[in-house]
Order: structure tokens, then sequence, then C-alpha cells
């Protein structure tokens, strides 16, 4: 790829990061006026949803959303679906940047699920870095005494667990299916269940709650299809490593609506859990090469 092709997939990653740090802060700021989980879940989905029937229509055409996957579309949607009902727990459960730290662990739990399901060799490197990246886990859950939530972290390392699945899911889907298709079955098949059940669970707001709804589910969307472009410009490898400059972004915006500002133990677990996470990425990208140069030498 180009050079400028790769900075257009490292800005693109960027803004899709700023993106999912105001939408995250949204969620917080949306239950502290009584808007549940569900009906956040909800708007995110639906309000996604013309971005999404847009983005295809003046691209590709509904016609290239056409699958002989749909169940596994079913699956990843029910897998992606419980990943975002708990990281949007963890983010009302705990400070923005400490919930942002703990999700930091998905490519711990990703290296684990890839060895333990799909039966991936995972050498010695980075097994040493899911080790480390565990010990800035503990550091920063302080599970000797601590002022964060108990339920929060249980719920963000869930929520990591299951972000790791479906980028899993997403690996093998991506085999046959584009991610535009990806991204629209994964919209529709959450969205219209959903619906059916807003009557039921849906709560009556003021003019400012639905706003804030409106600018979560524009976030959303806005995040959705720039990571999925970021892709499209720039190797996996290059673009990655940017998620993590979402700690930035949620510090400062803990600071501003919430008053919050990190723990010293954040600031000592952070570290590892992202050269953690850098090095499994590092070692993927390395053994991607060998098979590659393995497989023309096969040639």
């Amino acid at each position: 790829m180009r050079r400028d092709t790769r900075l257009a997939g490292i800005a693109a990653r960027l803004f899709s990061i700023l993106c999912l740090s105001i939408m995250l802060a949204l969620v917080k700021l949306l239950a502290m006026r009584g808007v549940t989980l569900f009906e956040s879940v909800f708007y995110r989905q639906a309000l996604a949803l013309p971005l999404v029937l847009g983005w295809i229509v003046a691209g590709p055409g509904l016609a290239s959303v056409r699958t002989s996957r749909i169940g596994a579309h079913a699956w990843r949607t029910g897998l992606g679906m419980v990943g975002m009902v708990l990281n949007f727990a963890t983010f009302i459960l705990l400070p923005l940047a400490e919930a942002t730290t703990i999700l930091f662990s998905v490519p711990i739990f990703a290296t684990i699920l890839s060895a333990l399901v799909l039966r991936e060799p995972t050498g010695i490197h980075r097994w040493l870095a899911v080790v480390v990246g565990f010990a800035g886990v503990v550091i920063v859950a302080q599970p000797a005494g601590t002022h964060l939530s108990p339920l929060g972290i249980g719920v963000g390392l869930l929520a990591s667990i299951a972000i790791a699945g479906v980028s899993i899911t997403l690996r093998q889907i991506g085999r046959t299916e584009d991610a535009t298709t990806t991204v629209f079955w994964f919209t529709i098949l959450s969205t219209v269940p959903l619906a059916f059940a807003l009557p039921f669970a849906g709560h009556a707001h003021d003019a400012v709650t639905w706003a804030m709804l409106l600018a979560l589910g524009l976030t959303g969307g806005l995040a959705q299809f720039a990571l999925t472009t970021s892709l499209k410009l720039a190797p996996v490898s290059v673009v990655l490593p940017m998620d993590y400059s979402n700690l930035l972004w949620s510090t400062l915006l803990g600071f501003l609506l919430f008053d919050t500002l990190p723990t010293m133990a954040m600031w000592l677990g952070a570290p590892l859990i992202i050269a953690s996470g850098l090095y499994i990425v590092y070692r993927e990208r390395i053994r991607r090469q060998e098979n590659t140069a393995a497989a023309g030498a096969d040639a």
C-alpha cells in the first residue's frame, strides 16, 4: 500500500476512536438521566441504520449485501449484542479511563480464544504477552482494596471476552463476506428484535435526552464506518495501535464531564496492558509474514 493510503487509514482509525469515546461517554451521561441500558443499545443501533443504508445505497448497492451465510451473521449479531450490552454496562459502572483500560484486554482474550477455539499455534512470545497483560489488569483492578466497583470490573472482563469472540467470528466470516455486508446484517438483525421490545422497555424523555440519544446513534454509526474504512486503507497492524488513543480521550472526557481522574494504579497497569496488546499484534504480523514466505517457497 502507498504511504498516503496508510496515513488515510490511520486518520480514519483515530476519528473512529474519537467517535467511540464520545459515544461511551454519552452512554454514561444518559444512564445518569434515567435512560436504561436497553434503550441505549436500541438507539445506538436504530439511529445508525439510516447511515448504514445510505452508505450501501450510495456505494455498492443493496445487491452487494446478499449472503448465503445468514446463520453466521445471526451468530455474530447475538455475540455482538452481548458484547455491546456488557461494554455499555462497564462504562456505566466504572470511570471512563478505568473502563477503557480494562477493555484493552481484548487482544489478550482473543489470543487465548484463538488457541483454544481455532487451534491456532500460539508461541511462547504471545503467551508471555498474555501473562504481562493479565498482570496489568490485576494492577488496575486492585483486588486487595479499591474504589472501583467489583461488579464493574467483572462485567468489563466479560465484555472483553465477548468482544474477543466477536473478533474471531469476524475473522472467520471475513473469509467470504465483505465488511459492508457484515455491518449491514449486524445492524438489521439486531435492530428488528429490539424494536419489538421497545414498547415494553422504552420511556419518555426530555428534549435534551433525545438529542443525546441521537448523538449516541450518530457517533456509533460514524465510528463503525470509520473502523471499516481504516481496514480498507491500511493493514490491521498499522491501524490497530491507534485504538489506544482511546485512553487519552476517556481521561479528558472523564475529567471534563464527571470530574474524575485516573488512579495511580490505572497509570501503572495500563502500560502493561497496552504493551501486551501491541506485542501480540506484532507477533501475529510476524507469523503471517512467515506463513506467506513458507507458502511462496512451497509454490
